[in-house]
């Protein structure tokens, strides 16, 4: 999707994926993944998503990355953060406790610094991209994060015909093509959301979510 899209989207307040409570799949299954607090986790397209508020009082340190810089004013204004600023050529990076935001793209992140991301949480980035996004997505932004590291990825499924995205339908078949060659996928739970749910996607004439392990070989 074209930057502008999500900056519209943000400044007209059309922000239907934000959750108000932290995800509860999230919560559910990291432990599965094993990774030790101090851990450096990756959330890309992060909004001003509550996941990353727990992450972080799992004693983790959260690297963000967004687009829109109005999302991440609201999520330190909305937590009683101030965060240090200062800018680099990745971004401007907003810095509160163990949560970093990089307000850029995400696509712009240099393997040096992913190098110190040993785990990545996805729950909006792959389902927010078109095809050929997902793509460059998996093959060029997450082939920068380290050897070893470990992953938990929530997507959605629901028949694209219905509806055009984002979010968009993401099947577990695609999800196995697309990490394929340097990551290891475990299906850990799959699940259907009723119609009338808070995270029914408008349009869907059904709607499934799923939750993948990712480990980096």
């Amino acid at each position: 999707m074209h930057p502008d899209f999500w900056h519209q989207r943000w400044q007209q307040n059309q922000i239907g994926f934000h959750q108000h409570t932290p995800t509860p799949l999230l919560q559910k299954h990291w432990p599965a993944l094993g990774v030790p607090a101090g851990t450096r986790v990756f959330v890309p397209l992060c909004g001003k998503s509550l996941d990353m508020v727990w992450l972080a009082a799992q004693g983790h340190r959260v690297l963000g990355v967004e687009l829109s810089q109005l999302a991440v004013e609201q999520f330190f204004t909305e937590h009683g953060l101030q965060p240090v600023i200062h800018d680099s050529p990745l971004g401007r990076h907003h810095v509160a406790g163990n949560i970093e935001i990089i307000c850029g793209d995400a696509f712009g992140l240099d393997a040096g610094l992913l190098a110190g991301c040993s785990a990545v949480y996805d729950r909006a980035a792959l389902v927010a991209l078109p095809p050929a996004m997902r793509q460059r997505y998996a093959g060029e932004l997450h082939a920068r994060l380290p050897s070893g590291c470990r992953g938990l990825l929530i997507t959605l499924e629901y028949p694209q015909q219905d509806r055009d995205g984002p979010p968009f339908s993401v099947s577990e078949d695609e999800v196995r093509a697309l990490y394929a060659d340097a990551w290891s996928v475990d299906l850990l739970e799959r699940r259907a959301i009723p119609a009338g749910h808070p995270g029914f996607v408008n349009g869907a004439s059904r709607l499934e979510t799923a939750v993948f392990r990712l480990h980096r070989q």
